[in-house]
Formats: structure tokens, C-alpha cells, sequence
């Protein structure tokens, strides 16, 4: 291939993204709303939150240790593993967002037997952000002949209510966590 050709090929994928960015009307990610338009509310803001950046951690004199963004910081993730830590799991996937667990006895009845999934619709606390399932097992003997059923929305609503309650607050102590007062006086900001 020619050097010209590559040029065109290069030049006709970057009008092509600059046309597909255009007819958006928008860049991806960005929303002004949300974001101070002045560069030192938006710096104060972003340290306040623990998404600033100081050149402390870029040289390695932080804290030894890190941070790690995943599981541990969901607070619908650990409050609902909170809430059913009794029940052995089956399948636990984060990124799919499901908790399955096995089938549970409290060794009163060894013919029955319940078992819960729990799906993430949303990162959000609030009633909608979960979809909980509860299935039944009744058994006549030995684990044979079993009929199961999905078991009645009281148990499922008081569930629910009460991983949000724990989701709830373990957000509260994230943000007193999480709050630092940002202090510039290179900027001039408090």
C-alpha cells in the first residue's frame, strides 16, 4: 500500500467519526449539567468526591495498599450478601449482576427446602433496583417426588426491604467516608 492511500483511508475514518459525533450533537459521556462550569468549583467538587487527582499518588508517596472500585463498593451488592450470608451460594456474578443461592433447609424439615436469586436492575438504592425470586421445594421423600413453587411476595417484599435498608446505610457511612474538604490556596479555593 501506498502512503496515499493510507492517508485517504486515515483521512476518511476521521470525517467519518467527526459526521457520526456531529449527527449525535453530542460528545459521548459529557453532561454540562452535572459538572460546574468553573474549573475550580469542578477540581473542589472532584477531590470532595475522591475522584481528584494528586501528584502525591502519581510519584508513589501514597498509602501503601489501594483502591479497588468493584464489588466491595456496591452497596446493594453487599447489603444483599449481608442479608442472605446464611444460604450456601450457588452462582455469584458481579459484572452479570445475579446472586443464586443453593437450596437451603433450616434442618427443621428436610422435605423442604427454599432457594433465592437475586437480580441487579440498577446500581441505585431504591425499590425497583431488584428483582428478587424465591422458589420453594417440597419434597414427599428422600428428595424425591418435588414440587416447586415460586414462593408468595411477602417473603420476597420483606427481603427486599430489608437488603434496602442495609444498602441504605452503608451508603450513609460511604459518604461521611468519603467527604474531605478541599483546600487550595494555590487557587484560592476553601
Amino acid at each position: 500500500m501506498t502512503f496515499a492511500k493510507i492517508f485517504k483511508i486515515l483521512s476518511f475514518l476521521i470525517v467519518g467519526c467527526i459526521f457520526l459525533i456531529a449527527c449525535n450533537g453530542k460528545i459521548p459521556g459529557a453532561d454540562a449539567r452535572k459538572f460546574p462550569a468553573d474549573p475550580k468549583q469542578r477540581v473542589k467538587k472532584n477531590l470532595e468526591e475522591g475522584r481528584g487527582f494528586t501528584l502525591n499518588k502519581a510519584f508513589g508517596n501514597a498509602t501503601r495498599g489501594g483502591t479497588f472500585d468493584f464489588a466491595s463498593s456496591n452497596e446493594l451488592w453487599r447489603a444483599s450478601l449481608d442479608v442472605i450470608d446464611f444460604m450456601p451460594l450457588t452462582s455469584v456474578n458481579y459484572s452479570g449482576g445475579i446472586i443464586i443461592t443453593d437450596w437451603y433447609s433450616d434442618g427443621n424439615s428436610s422435605s423442604e427446602s427454599i432457594k433465592i436469586s437475586i437480580r441487579f436492575l440498577t446500581n441505585e438504592i431504591r425499590s425497583d433496583a431488584l428483582d428478587i425470586k424465591i422458589f420453594t421445594r417440597k419434597c414427599l421423600e428422600n428428595l424425591m417426588n418435588c414440587k416447586i413453587i415460586e414462593t408468595d411476595k411477602i417473603l420476597m417484599n420483606e427481603l427486599k426491604k430489608e437488603i434496602l435498608k442495609k444498602a441504605a446505610r452503608y451508603a450513609e457511612q460511604k459518604k461521611d467516608k468519603n467527604f474531605k474538604p478541599y483546600k487550595n490556596e494555590m487557587f484560592g479555593i476553601e
